[in-house]
């Protein structure tokens, strides 16, 4: 998601029909305030930022949206409209929010939504490294051996993925934390060991747990319970 910026110079020249002369002066002089502190020439505006000019409001910070999901199994990961059962059509909010990751159509459970650019690409820089935990159901009683190579790492896609923490709740059940994100890697890895996977959720993204939520239901989040955990 692209974060529009802009120059706090540039800014104070066309909110306030300044000069570029009568623009530098106000800055340097300390009569633009920026989030409250005095503003600097150079300075990268964001769409969060405040900006005064004189006690005079020129910009308001934007208000943004953050939200837990719980994605039911059947809709698509995207907002793409061309594409039937898109997120879009099934949040029904007054709001753009994009997800921060993806799941499979197949797949459910937690997504993190937000129309925050900063904080999605933070996020979608660091995604290789996060702990995503998940609950797999599989078709057939799970063995210690593949226990043992779901956690120590299968070969998929000419790779083998990264150690992961796994452990069994049932005869046919397990809970697994990836670091790693590759395109269907739970259900590779299973299909390599001969399973087939019949029900995948993801329960957690790093410290943000789908809680209480039931399918197609979200809630709104702080987003200090996200940043803490990146």
């Amino acid at each position: 998601m692209k974060v529009l910026t802009s120059n706090l110079q540039y800014f104070v020249v066309q909110k306030a029909r300044l000069s570029n002369k009568e623009a530098v002066h106000c800055i340097v002089s300390g009569r633009v305030l920026v989030n409250g502190q005095k503003g600097q020439l150079q300075q990268t505006l964001l769409p969060q930022d405040e900006v005064q000019l004189d006690g005079q409001l020129l910009k308001a910070p934007q208000q943004f949206t953050y939200l837990a999901y719980y994605k039911p199994r059947g809709i698509e990961s995207t907002l793409n409209p061309a594409i039937e059962n898109n997120l879009a059509q099934a949040l029904n909010l007054n709001v753009r929010v994009f997800p921060v990751g993806r799941l499979d159509k197949e797949s459910e459970g937690l997504m993190l939504l937000t129309n925050d650019g900063a904080l999605y690409n933070r996020i979608a820089n660091a995604e290789s490294h996060q702990d995503k935990e998940y609950l797999v159901t599989v078709d057939k009683p799970l063995t210690p051996e593949a226990l043992q190579q779901l956690a120590s790492g299968v070969v998929i896609m000419g790779q083998k993925t990264r150690p992961a923490q796994v452990q069994q709740t049932g005869e046919k059940t397990f809970s697994i934390v990836l670091t790693q994100g590759l395109n269907r890697q739970i259900r590779r890895m299973c299909y390599k060991l001969e399973y087939e996977v019949e029900r995948l959720v993801r329960v957690r993204m790093v410290n943000l747990e789908v809680g209480e939520l039931q399918p197609g239901e979200w809630r709104e989040i702080n987003k200090d319970v996200i940043d803490c955990g990146i």
